[in-house]
């Protein structure tokens, strides 16, 4: 019969050093050893009132024997390794500047999945005293390693299904298959294997202090017999409960009553380093949006991108969410744009546009909304949510993300905060004018279909929108001298003013083809029937040039 054990990490997080190593050698205890399982019940124990300073009853001495008797078997849920740094003061100066010295401290855990770790023992019967005594204590265990690891656990009841081990004891000689690792945990050894033991190391220490025959012997003799016991506890149990400060003082070099044991696990059971995009479900749902956020270090809004670089911050970022993507085989054809053999897709630009936004209307890029008509695929997923930070021109330090919104453009849109400026890109209107500069995608002529309004029928025409009734241009970026070619008659030349920000938007492509035509239009459209959105039209549609938002102003 097994008896299993479940925890769930409530914060994610699971801190604890392995036995014999330092704190800041950056290791990670993961599995949780036998021994540590222990001593957390023992402890929960006293802590919970389950019993007063007289020490464990019967039953929880009995069994904790049982516990002790066997190795357990851990099913572990996915975790990754990763550390904070702190520079902690050490109470002396420094003689010239009488500035006080610090020391670099690493806080090394795990970030532990939102699933359970079970740990199972098997053939192991436990009478009903001792089952109620254990349901008590796991229930009142509230963490487990540093008291930051809050857990939340839980007997498995018999006929649950238990989740399959993937962290064994190693057994003599066999040999270690690919993708398992070694590693070392601190487990107790048996109870009746510690008494022999300890009356066996009593013995010796005694074999060299002989009593006198014949007469009594002396008080300080005794007093050296009874001292030759005491580097030894009573039994397991005890030895369970003494600090490390008592065994210490004893001159031992890791508890009594302990034996390092080997242990396999796969060898990703704790990955160490920046996120990788995992290999997703090809069956997975397709959503057409994701919206990431945008922070750094110093949590300054206006430290943060200026608007005017939205076409080489979502450049960068692009190549990254490929390149992440590239690490499990292809990148995708909505993140690339192209099919398997290289060659463009054809058809209504259906695959991804990143387009870099400020919703708090601060100057500032914020968010970034990636969204694909043809909808975002597992593998292109998993590379956006593994995207954990971009970069910027002059930037200290890189930019973090962090994923705030995943599913379709509905759900973006039911968004209302900041602005609703989110809700207003990809909601339903007649009406929508520009949040970045529309770039013509080719030359610019004063009559025939390459005329601004023409271009910009066309560019709706290909990507499956209705004919506006209207097109409106309300100012140019950099008009012409006489500014005769580039505001045609009828256009809104009082409001070029509420567009002079537009001036300033970078309109090329680095290492790309620029644009034939590097001149950015403010543009309003309106439709005789409401259209959902977004809107991206022209040059560098797919980097957040070109993009509309729906407005009630006429």
């Amino acid at each position: 019969m097994s008896l299993s054990l479940a925890f769930r990490f409530l914060a994610g997080r699971y801190h604890a050093t392995p036995f014999g190593h330092h704190v800041n050698e950056g290791l990670i205890e993961w599995p949780p050893s036998p021994w540590r399982l222990l001593r957390a019940l023992i402890s929960v124990g006293y802590t919970s009132g389950a019993w007063n300073g007289t020490g464990p009853p019967t039953a929880a001495r009995n069994l904790v024997q049982k516990l002790c008797a066997q190795l357990p078997a851990y099913s572990l849920p996915p975790a990754i390794g990763t550390h904070s740094r702190h520079y902690m003061p050490t109470g002396a100066l420094i003689s010239k500047t009488k500035i006080e010295r610090t020391t670099l401290v690493f806080d090394t855990w795990a970030r532990v999945d939102d699933e359970e770790m079970v740990v199972t023992w098997q053939d192991v019967r436990l009478d009903r005293a001792e089952t109620i005594v254990l349901d008590d204590l796991v229930q009142c265990l509230n963490y487990l390693g540093r008291s930051e690891s809050w857990v939340e656990g839980r007997v498995i009841g018999e006929g649950e299904a238990v989740k399959q081990a993937n962290c064994l004891p190693d057994r003599q000689g066999e040999k270690l298959n690919r993708g398992w690792e070694p590693i070392t945990l601190l487990a107790p050894v048996g109870a009746s294997d510690y008494l022999a033991w300890r009356a066996k190391q009593i013995e010796r220490a005694r074999v060299k202090l002989p009593l006198p025959e014949g007469r009594k012997p002396s008080k300080a003799l005794l007093r050296k017999h009874e001292k030759a016991a005491e580097p030894y506890p009573a039994d397991l149990l005890d030895c369970l409960q003494k600090t490390t400060t008592w065994w210490r003082s004893h001159g031992w070099n890791q508890p009594p009553g302990t034996r390092r044991v080997s242990y396999r696990r796969p060898s990703n059971a704790i990955v160490i380093g920046a996120p990788r995009a995992k290999t997703a479900d090809a069956s997975e749902q397709r959503i057409e949006a994701m919206l990431l956020s945008l922070t750094n270090v110093s949590r300054n809004d206006h430290a943060l991108p200026s608007v005017t670089r939205t076409l080489p911050q979502a450049e960068l970022l692009h190549r990254a969410l490929v390149r992440l993507a590239t690490r499990n085989g292809s990148p995708p054809s909505e993140l690339t744009g192209r099919d398997a053999n290289r060659r463009p897709l054809r058809g209504p630009h259906e695959h991804a546009h990143v387009n870099p936004l400020d919703l708090d209307g601060d100057g500032h890029l914020d968010h970034i909304l990636i969204w694909a008509p043809m909808g975002l695929g597992a593998k292109a997923q998993a590379a956006i949510r593994a995207a954990r930070r971009t970069f910027t021109k002059g930037g200290i330090e890189p930019l973090r993300l962090a994923l705030a919104v995943a599913g379709n453009l509905s759900d973006v849109a039911r968004l209302r905060d900041k602005q609703e400026r989110i809700g207003a890109i990809a909601a339903r209107g007649t009406i929508w004018q520009s949040i970045t500069p529309f770039v013509p995608p080719r030359y610019l002529k004063v009559r025939g279909k390459n005329t601004l309004e023409g271009q910009i029928r066309a560019e709706l025409h290909s990507r499956g929108f209705a004919a506006p009734s209207s097109v409106q241009q309300l100012a140019p970026v950099r008009p012409n001298r006489d500014g005769s070619r580039l505001l045609r008659a009828g256009a809104d030349q009082g409001s070029q003013g509420d567009w002079a920000r537009f001036r300033r938007f970078v309109l090329a492509r680095r290492r790309q083809p620029g644009p034939p035509f590097a001149v950015g239009f403010a543009i309003r459209l309106e439709f005789d029937e409401p259209i959902y959105g977004p809107i991206a039209l022209g040059y560098g549609s797919h980097f957040g040039l070109g993009l509309f938002e729906r407005t009630t102003d006429c």
